[in-house]
């Protein structure tokens, strides 16, 4: 553990989620390869042949997705959704038929991108710490923390989207301290990217830790209050 900035008293933590409580890389993967499966069994009998159909292959409709609309960048379940359908229709399909396979397909990928548990030491690791804090997630990501078993350790959950920005951006910090009653300083987060987390946590004049565990290719750009090696070492922290 390592200090950068003088740590103050804290009341609450809250937690990024993907690749801070558990390595996202491998799950996005497997969602990603069992998308390339499921295009490729929905679309032939539509007239589409079977090809990539990867995240390389929707990357391109995704950029044009966000640069029509860029308010879709803090939402990345409808952003997915948009993109299906906005790819399904350059590829000839009827607007109709793309709309529903495009819904269809987005459910598959939550499925998919959840298709997974927390370890259990994590889990018990949080139930010991939420004994003695509040504890939130805030992730502008989209996975079930219900179904994954994160959700019982978390006073209050905030995923980007529906009306919530994305961190750096401050919405979400902020609403977190609004419902907890705390000051924004006496709310530490912890997370792995230095820009979304660690600067998204400053900017909102909270603490921050910052936790490089799977090594992830986030550096920081700012300083966080402390580094930590294991989520374990939250436990040590001063009173």
């Amino acid at each position: 553990m390592k200090f950068y900035r003088r740590f103050k008293a804290i009341k609450a933590i809250s937690f990024d989620l993907d690749d801070t409580l558990y390595s996202n890389r491998e799950q996005m993967i497997a969602a990603d390869q069992a998308m390339n499966q499921y295009f490729n069994q929905v679309l032939p009998p539509h007239g589409l042949p079977e090809q990539d159909y990867s995240a390389k292959f929707w990357w391109p409709y995704r950029q044009a997705v966000v640069k029509q609309t860029p308010m879709l960048k803090h939402d990345v379940t409808k952003v997915r959704e948009v993109v299906y359908h906005h790819g399904l229709t350059a590829l000839g399909l009827a607007d109709e038929l793309a709309t529903k396979l495009a819904k269809q397909g987005l459910e598959h990928f939550l499925y998919q991108r959840s298709n997974f548990t927390v370890e259990q030491a994590t889990l018990d690791f949080l139930a010991q710490l939420a004994q003695k804090l509040p504890l939130v997630a805030i992730t502008n990501g989209n996975v079930d923390v219900r179904r994954v078993g994160l959700a019982p350790y978390f006073t209050h959950i905030f995923l980007a989207g529906d009306g919530n920005l994305q961190k750096p951006d401050s919405d979400m910090f902020n609403q977190a301290c609004q419902l907890l009653d705390i000051r924004p300083s006496q709310l530490l987060h912890v997370g792995d990217c230095g820009h979304a987390d660690i600067f998204g946590a400053m900017r909102a004049g909270c603490q921050s830790a910052w936790l490089n565990k799977y090594d992830v290719g986030k550096p920081l750009k700012v300083l966080p209050n402390v580094e930590i090696s294991s989520v374990e070492q939250l436990l040590q922290l001063p009173n």
